[in-house]
């Protein structure tokens, strides 16, 4: 099949690449600096010989070499996300992110791609039974958030807007929401192992006690590999670990697999305008990332109810065995300061 991924020299692109390339299909990548596609595309396993990726410039904000990259695509993998503000630019970042998916989506029909697959972020629902009964487009919470829904943030709904943007452009397309995926590169789990490497006391905010379904890296390459060849109906899914956790709980756990202790201490209120900027300057963070992403934390984060490892053929790794692996990833490629 042939394929394109946007994001290749992201996360969660430069793992699936090889993922999908191993699997045998015709690969085309972009970005808009392809010398940072092929550092990215170089760090992993490599593949069996005969195996090609071909790099191309492309600038999804701008269109820009959208209609030569989308040339002759079955599917196409849209993993852009950045809530960074661009140099020079007083634009915030859900327009951004709303002009880049329309020009995409726009540039998909235009070349007659089939199939859209888009990784996004879980949002609360009002009733998960109705929005996992029916496939989307035919039950109303499936297309996400309320924009006047005071639990869902600016980042969250953001994601939803995209979304919708990409599933209604494209007919057969495909949309997984997760809430934090763990693996090695993923700034919200660096995030969290920086806050526990550099605080010897974590002082922690009410969103503590709030609940979500950390997931695998591995699992979530796996999930959207499948999806390029997944028999399913325009629809979105929302994908989780088999392990449900409050913030709280995950922060422990990965303190005991790191082998340190940490003593909490747990405040009653949040003060995320503060709390982010002092997590962003602890972990050596963007504060304009930080603070969105501490932003979601208004309530539960958790799947609807309904089984998109078992549709999609995934067998899920625990909480615990996700934080091993990822931890031994970091530490291949850079120490750990705690450890």
């Amino acid at each position: 099949m042939r394929i394109l991924v946007t994001g290749a020299s992201g996360f969660v692109g430069s793992l699936l690449v090889p993922k999908l390339r191993a699997q045998g299909h015709t690969l085309r990548a972009i970005g808009r600096d392809p010398a940072r596609v092929h550092a990215a595309l170089s760090r992993e396993t490599p593949v069996p010989s005969g195996a090609h990726v071909e790099v191309m410039r492309a600038d999804v904000a701008t269109g820009k070499g959208l209609a030569r990259a989308l040339d002759g695509i079955e599917v196409a993998y849209y993993l852009i996300h950045s809530m960074e503000r661009r140099a020079g630019s007083r634009v915030a970042f859900p327009e951004r992110e709303r002009v880049a998916a329309e020009s995409f989506a726009e540039a998909a029909v235009l070349a007659g791609v089939r199939r859209i697959v888009y990784l996004g972020g879980l949002t609360p629902r009002q009733d998960s039974q109705a929005a996992s009964a029916e496939p989307y487009g035919k039950t109303r919470p499936e297309d996400g958030p309320s924009s006047h829904d005071e639990r869902v943030s600016r980042h969250l709904a953001s994601r939803a807007q995209v979304e919708r943007v990409l599933l209604d452009a494209v007919g057969d397309s495909l949309a997984l929401r997760a809430s934090v995926v763990i693996g090695a590169r993923s700034r919200s789990f660096r995030l969290l192992v920086h806050l526990i490497e550099r605080m010897p006391v974590l002082t922690l905010p009410a969103w503590q006690t709030l609940r979500t379904q950390p997931i695998d890296a591995r699992d979530v390459i796996e999930m959207l590999a499948a999806c390029a060849v997944a028999r399913l109906p325009r629809r979105s899914l929302d994908i989780g670990g088999p392990d449900v956790l409050s913030y709280g709980e995950m922060l422990e756990t990965i303190s005991e697999v790191m082998l340190v202790n940490r003593p909490t201490i747990a405040l009653g209120v949040n003060l995320t305008g503060i709390t982010a900027r002092v997590a962003a300057a602890i972990a050596g963070e963007d504060p304009a990332l930080v603070l969105p992403l501490m932003e979601g934390l208004r309530t539960d984060l958790l799947p609807a109810d309904h089984d998109a490892a078992g549709l999609l053929g995934v067998r899920l790794h625990s909480f615990e065995s996700a934080v091993e692996h990822a931890l031994a990833e970091w530490e291949r490629a850079e120490p750990l300061a705690a450890r």
